[in-house]
Order: C-alpha cells, then sequence, then structure tokens
C-alpha cells in the first residue's frame, strides 16, 4: 500500500517538490495536494508579465489538470488547511475534509507584509502576490488614473510598469535612498531610477508613508510623513514578505522567522517536511525560485531513500521589466578586506561592478549590460581563485579567458558544463547541451524537454546561444508551434482540418499526432474554434473547450458574481428595454449599471444562480445577448447621422443597425467591433474599430484594422463603395477572410499587420467574384450561429446550469 503524502500548498515549490518525489518514485507515494486558490499551479513570478499584458494566465500555468490526473495527484482547490494535527497525522480543510497523511509536507509560501498604517486596509488597497492581486490592479487600470506603489523592490517596480503599460500615471514611494537597495548599490540604483522616471514614472525614494487617504469608502491617496499628498485611485502594498507560519506555529512545530528545517527539510517533527518561502534554513529564509528549487530537490532525496542535503544557496536576482538589463548576486556591500572592479560606459547607460574579497567574487552587479551575469555567477558559487583573471574579469567572460570579443557567443561556449543556465529550474550547461544533442533542436523543444528557459525566460538569450553553438546552421527556426502539445503551428492545424476534413476535436488530435490525450486549455478553444469555422452546420460546438464566460454567456467579474450586457442594435433602445434593464437591477440587487464605450447598459454583480432568471426577463423584453464575453461581435457604435444631425452626410445609425443585425452571433478568432460614423468628423470613432464606415457625401469609406486598447492602432483604408449594400457585403466578405485566415485570440491589428494591407486588399479586391465569395459563406455560418444563448439557457434547453458551474476546468481562469 502506498504511503499517504499529503502537501499543504499547490505553488511553485509544493509541486516542483512532488515533481521531484515523482520523478525518482512515481509508485512510493499517493500525494493529495490542497491549495488555497481555486487553480491549478502556476508560476508565480511570471505574474509581472500577466499584469504588464505580456503573457496571460494561460502562459504562465505549470502543472494543469492532465498532469495532476496523469500523475495520480489528488488535487483539492480553493479549500485551504486549517489545521494539522500531528499525534493523529491528520489535516483539516476549511471545508471541514479531514485527510490523514503518514507524510506531509507545508509549502504555505509567503503572506506579504502590511505597513501599519491608519487606512491600509480600505478597499483600493492590494498587494501583489497571486493571481487575484493581479485581477485587482486590471480591474483598476481600466478605469485609468493614478496608482501609488508603496515599496522600490524588485516586486513593487514590477508592479509599477505593469501599471504604467496599462495606462495608470504611477508613483513609486520607497522607503529607503536606493531603489531595489537589497539587490542593488547606489550607482546601479541611479541609472535605474532614470529609466523608470524616463518612461514617465514618478519615483519618491527616502519617502515613509504616513497614512493610506479615504474618500467616499475607499482609498483616495497617501499621505508621506513630510505631509505631501498623493492622490491614488489605486494603492499597491509592495513592502516585503513574510514566511506563512501560522499553521506550522499553531500545530507544535519550531517556528522562528521560519518554519524550522534541517538539511532535508524535516521539520520538528520527523513525518512533517517543510520547503519554499515559510522555512528557515541555517538562519536564512530565501524569496527567490532557485534556492526553492535546490530545497525541493533535497526533500525529495530523502523521501525516496536517496538523501542529499542542502546547504543553503546563493542567489541572484534579474528585474522582469521589458527592456531594462539589469543582474544582481551575492555581496556587495564592501566591507573590510572587499575589493571593487567597476567599469562605467555612460554614453551606452551601462555600469559593472564586480566585488572580491580574498581573490574571490563574492558579489557582481550589472546595468545595461548583463551578458555576463551568469558567469560571475558561477564564479561566486564555486567560489574559485581569479587572481590570474583578474586585470580582465570586468571586462567578462570571452576577453578574460582570452576569446574573440567579436565572437558573440564566445562566452557562452567557454563556459563548463555545470554551468547554470537556467536558475529558474536548475539546468546545467551540460544538460542543455545534451537535450540539444538528443533531438531537440528548437527553443520550444529545449523548454519542452529539459525545461531550460521555461519559468521566467531570462535565460532564452543563452539557451538560444548553445543551440547555435552546438548545431552551427542547422537551428530549427520558423513560425511557434500552435501549443505544446503539437509541433503543428495554427496555420498547419486550419489547413489539415480541411484539407482531410477533420470534424471533431479528437479526430485532430489523433490525425495530427498530438502529444497530450486531450490536449491544452491553449489549443482546445482554438480547435473549437478552427472547427467551427470550417464546419458550419455539421461541427457541434464543444462547451467545454470554450472559457467559462462563453460558457455561461455573462463576464465573471473579480468577486464571482457576473455582469450581463443585452445588445442595443446600433446603440438604439427604447422604453420597454430600458424598463426590462430597470427592473432587473432592482430585482436582483445589481449594486452598478454602467454605460459602456460600446453604446450598451452593463449590469454588474449577478449571482451565478440568478443569471437564467435574469436571461429569462430580459427575453421578454425582446433583448438578446450582447456578447460581451464573446470571441465575437461585441457591439455596432453609431453616430445619429442624416437623421439628426446637421453634419450628418448619410444614415449612420440605420445602417449600423442593419450591420449589427448581419453580424451578431458570428464567432470570431478574437472580439471583433464596428462603428459607423455619418460624417468624416468620426463621431462614432471608426478609424480604431476593428471595421469602421465612415460616411461621406458620395459613399461610404470602408476601414480596417483599427485597435483603441493597450496599443492604439489606427484603421488602414480598405476601399470606398456606393451604396449600403456594397458596404454590408464588403463588411460580410471582409470578418470571413478573418474568420477564415488569422490565428485565435489575435485581433484584426495584428492580423492586418502580419499579413499585410495590400495582401487584405488583394484578397478581397482583385478578384471581382472574391467579396461575393466569401459574403456567401458569412451568410451560410450566420445560418447556425444567429441563436440566443439566454433564450436556450433560460428555457432549460441545455443541461442545468448549477452543474455546469461546479466544473472546474483550466479554461475557467481566462479573462474575457
Amino acid at each position: 500500500m502506498k504511503e499517504r503524502l499529503v502537501v499543504i500548498g499547490n505553488g511553485m515549490a509544493g509541486c516542483r517538490a512532488v515533481e521531484e518525489v515523482l520523478a525518482r518514485d512515481p509508485d512510493r507515494f499517493a500525494v493529495t495536494i490542497f491549495g488555497a486558490e481555486p487553480r491549478v499551479n502556476y508560476n508565480r513570478i511570471m505574474l509581472s508579465p500577466v499584469l504588464a499584458g505580456e503573457k496571460t494566465f494561460d502562459e504562465i500555468v505549470i502543472n494543469g489538470p492532465d498532469w495532476y490526473a496523469g500523475n495520480g495527484v489528488t488535487l483539492v482547490s480553493g479549500d485551504p488547511v486549517v489545521a494539522i494535527d500531528t499525534l493523529t497525522r491528520t489535516v483539516t480543510a476549511r471545508s471541514g475534509h479531514v485527510e490523514p497523511y503518514d507524510k506531509l509536507l507545508i509549502a504555505t509560501g509567503s503572506d506579504p507584509f502590511i505597513i501599519p498604517v491608519p487606512g491600509n486596509s480600505l478597499p483600493g488597497v492590494v498587494t501583489f502576490r497571486d493571481l487575484d492581486d493581479v485581477d485587482k490592479m486590471l480591474s483598476a487600470a481600466e478605469q485609468g488614473g493614478d496608482a501609488v506603489v508603496i515599496g522600490g523592490g524588485l516586486l513593487g517596480l514590477e508592479a509599477a510598469h505593469g501599471l504604467s503599460l496599462r495606462g495608470m500615471k504611477v508613483t513609486v514611494v520607497h522607503l529607503m535612498p536606493t531603489l531595489m537597495e537589497r539587490q542593488l548599490d547606489e550607482a546601479a540604483g541611479w541609472l535605474l531610477r532614470q529609466e523608470l522616471e524616463r518612461r514617465g514614472q514618478t519615483i519618491l525614494t527616502g519617502a515613509n508613508t504616513k497614512a493610506i487617504l479615504e474618500a467616499d469608502g475607499r482609498v483616495a491617496g497617501v499621505e508621506l510623513e513630510d505631509g505631501t499628498r498623493l492622490h491614488a485611485d489605486i494603492v499597491v502594498m509592495a513592502v516585503g514578505i513574510r514566511p506563512a507560519t501560522a499553521l506550522a506555529k499553531a500545530a507544535g512545530l519550531a517556528v522562528e522567522r521560519g518554519i524550522l528545517v534541517d538539511d532535508h527539510m524535516v521539520t520538528s517533527d520527523p513525518n512533517v517536511l517543510a520547503v519554499g518561502e515559510c522555512v528557515q534554513h541555517r538562519g536564512a529564509c530565501y524569496g527567490l525560485v532557485a534556492p526553492l528549487w535546490d530545497m525541493c530537490r533535497s526533500l525529495a532525496g530523502y523521501l525516496t531513500d536517496a538523501p542529499q542535503g542542502y546547504e543553503g544557496s546563493a542567489t541572484s536576482t534579474k528585474l522582469k521589466v521589458s527592456g531594462i538589463d539589469l543582474f544582481s548576486a551575492g555581496d556587495f556591500s564592501g566591507g573590510d578586506g572587499a575589493q571593487d572592479i567597476v567599469m562605467r560606459d555612460a554614453a551606452r547607460g551601462v555600469y559593472k561592478r564586480v566585488v572580491l574579497r580574498d581573490n574571490k567574487v563574492v558579489g557582481a552587479v550589472l546595468y545595461g549590460d548583463t551578458a555576463d551575469g551568469n558567469w560571475y555567477f558561477d564564479l561566486l558559487k564555486k567560489g574559485e581563485d581569479v587572481s590570474p583573471i583578474r586585470e580582465a574579469l570586468i571586462f567578462g567572460q570571452a576577453f578574460a579567458s582570452g576569446g574573440a570579443l567579436s565572437d558573440p557567443n564566445a562566452a557562452v561556449a567557454a563556459l563548463p558544463d555545470d554551468a547554470e543556465i537556467c536558475g529558474c529550474n536548475g539546468v546545467s550547461k551540460g544538460q542543455v547541451v545534451g537535450c540539444i544533442n538528443a533531438g531537440a533542436h528548437s527553443l520550444d523543444a529545449v523548454r519542452s524537454q529539459c525545461k531550460a528557459s521555461a519559468s521566467c525566460g531570462s535565460c532564452t538569450g543563452l539557451v538560444e546561444k548553445l543551440l547555435a553553438i552546438t548545431l552551427g546552421g542547422e537551428v530549427e527556426s520558423g513560425p511557434k508551434p500552435m501549443c505544446k502539445c503539437t509541433s503543428f503551428t495554427h496555420d498547419d492545424v486550419r489547413r489539415n482540418v480541411v484539407d482531410k476534413g477533420l470534424k471533431a476535436i479528437p479526430q485532430v488530435m489523433q490525425e495530427l499526432h498530438w502529444t497530450t490525450p486531450d490536449g491544452c486549455s491553449s489549443c482546445r478553444p482554438a480547435l473549437n474554434y478552427y472547427l467551427l469555422c470550417a464546419w458550419p452546420g455539421e461541427y457541434v460546438d464543444d462547451q467545454q473547450s470554450r472559457f467559462v464566460n462563453e460558457r455561461l454567456h455573462a463576464n465573471i467579474q473579480k468577486d464571482g458574481t457576473y455582469s450581463v450586457v443585452p445588445r442595443m442594435w446600433g446603440g438604439l433602445t427604447n422604453p420597454r428595454e430600458l424598463r426590462a434593464i430597470a427592473d432587473v437591477v432592482e430585482k436582483y440587487n445589481a449594486p452598478m449599471v454602467k454605460v459602456t464605450g460600446g453604446q450598451r447598459l452593463d449590469i454588474f454583480g449577478i449571482r451565478k444562480e440568478d443569471l437564467p432568471a435574469v436571461w429569462a426577463d430580459l427575453n421578454a423584453a425582446g433583448m438578446v445577448s450582447g456578447h460581451a464575453y464573446g470571441k465575437s461581435l461585441r457591439t455596432v457604435k453609431t453616430c445619429v447621422g442624416s437623421e439628426w444631425c446637421r453634419f450628418g452626410t448619410q444614415d449612420s445609425t440605420g445602417l449600423g443597425v442593419k450591420i449589427e443585425r448581419m453580424t451578431w452571433g458570428s464567432w470570431m478568432p478574437h472580439k471583433f467591433k464596428i462603428a459607423v460614423s455619418g460624417c468624416p468628423r468620426n463621431c462614432a470613432e471608426a478609424t480604431i474599430k476593428d471595421f469602421g464606415v465612415v460616411c461621406v457625401d458620395s459613399g461610404y469609406e470602408l476601414h480596417i484594422g483599427g485597435n483603441g486598447g493597450i496599443h492604439v492602432r489606427a484603421t488602414d483604408l480598405l476601399t470606398k463603395v456606393a451604396t449600403e449594400e456594397e458596404a454590408m457585403t464588403m463588411c460580410a466578405a471582409f470578418i470571413q477572410l478573418y474568420r477564415e485566415d488569422a490565428h485565435y485570440l489575435e485581433r484584426t491589428a495584428p492580423w492586418v499587420e502580419r499579413k499585410g494591407v495590400d495582401w487584405v486588399r488583394a484578397q478581397l479586391l482583385d478578384d471581382p467574384d472574391a467579396v461575393g465569395r466569401l459574403a456567401r459563406r458569412f451568410h451560410y455560418s450566420q445560418r447556425f450561429s444567429q441563436d440566443d444563448p439566454w433564450a436556450a439557457r433560460a428555457a432549460g434547453e441545455r443541461r442545468d446550469l448549477h452543474a455546469h458551474l461546479a466544473e472546474v476546468r483550466p479554461l475557467q481562469l481566462e479573462n474575457a
């Protein structure tokens, strides 16, 4: 009978420890993991790119549902353990569930430190530790305004960077005189501050927070000790972390700053182990990921009878802010016996400092040029005598080892096989090269086989250089595969679906040799869309391959409620519809109704159990779903046009209503917005929409590929037509071309830029029959798309909503 291993914590440390145990002895333990968050395991160090819009949640998932199922691991998510009984060897979850164990692993991580000032618990004050925190920041950023980030360390600066990219005006308040003072010296901190200020952030160092200010029951600003007041729509606390030890302490385990562990990660109870940010080992607590992996390896060795003691870790730091090259490692505090070697290049903004003690590297700070960071870190960890190369040390490995400075790969080639390439996953140069020699001839192949560069991605350049060195001109390049489940690209899959007549997701996976049994949360929604697009009327939509918003036909909000947006054709409404909306708001206690930018009313705060009744009430007034949650047509925005406006040249409102009634319900690669402006004054903002119509005296100018989001893109002029009918036909043809060619989750703006506007024009205008053919295919597909999902659900034609909601799948974590 297997031993029972219970893990408290579904984060990076807990799951990595289980991975290490399974890799050594997969049949020894029956593993149960308790997670506080209602999610699978994801890469917390990549929350910053998620906040910045550089990655999605799906892209940072480490262990999806297939991993748990495939390894026989039981995941209890969203139900944290609240008590440990070391006498009966059981844990009790918040739900009351009791789980026995033979061995218990505590991986509770850390808690954010909240500075004890008035107002620190106001709504709008957030931390930066998990995905919920990111969602709160994204919600605030959608409203714009001012953000104050308290803390100028790693997390604080990454939060500030993300909020700034999201359009907020950001002020960083830091108590110490130097940003990232634990990782940077004054010179590097100054360079960093200059760059951040150049990007539009306000940096206040030596600033002590006195209070969080309130207005109307929520955060309104920050008051500093010197009397300065800063307006704030959101305040991010990023001043530090503390090991999460409360559970262990209540169980009677030995705790100081962290849970005390020995070199095998065993606590004061021999049946209880601990790993990660919650532990204290030899007096040290670690908040970086690389030491956690070392701990996990030692723990797994102990549990599988192959002990390898953990002796502590040297740490290095890189800031995950795009365009800023920064590296720090070891001790750069100086002191007796320390020697500094410094090089500055003001023109390039480069600063390098290497700290020696007893002719050994003990610290390094690099800013602006971090290419030799891994080399310095390797010298530091090994404690090598650098006397023979001391004079050339600051110029980098290639120069110090006599290599040619002109060869960018010389430094990497000179690294020993045991040099660490990927600190996040503990992968050495020898392991990467071995992986490449075994057949991994592309970056994605290396990532999937040995995990080098698969976490934070900061070592991607090193891995690419190793590919170039090892393979020469044989490095595989080209389009990125659709996901890690397949070597096929999106275009390959779409072509094969049509050419091979593939009409079901399992059939596609079988025919195209998927490497996973059921795909993943990246490829399944894409396959579902490609099949819908290719085979209208034949393929049956797979609801379980859709994200939660599309499955429930409403937008899930951060508090677990939903927002409901009924369609208003061309932005028009009437008394009956308005009364129905008002009645719904009152009847279901909706806390807010918002006029959207798409000329509709958004009803917030609807409980999930009330959704069918809300849909039924709105349906009774003749309203249908506005698909505000969908990868589909969202709105057709209009101005009043010639019917009312003295500047209007055509009936823009009427045309907008006709276009919306023609295009609603169509599933597309991404959300799609249309606008019709009645004159070149463009009140409907048609030139930043996916498809825009600008009415002029002689007809209609048709525009494509606009985007009003984070990266604003003005449309390209497609063509000009004389009649409404021509405008509607061209609109249908353009949408169908986009539907049939674009990659899933690719908006029209990047699609047009990728394909080229000349290519789009050629597809639509060079062949006189092309527009008609595409438009006919679009109208045919609409025969199977223009049904109101609200009406079907409200009438009970689909399976029970509550059963539908109870299914926990990774796709539910995607925000629409």
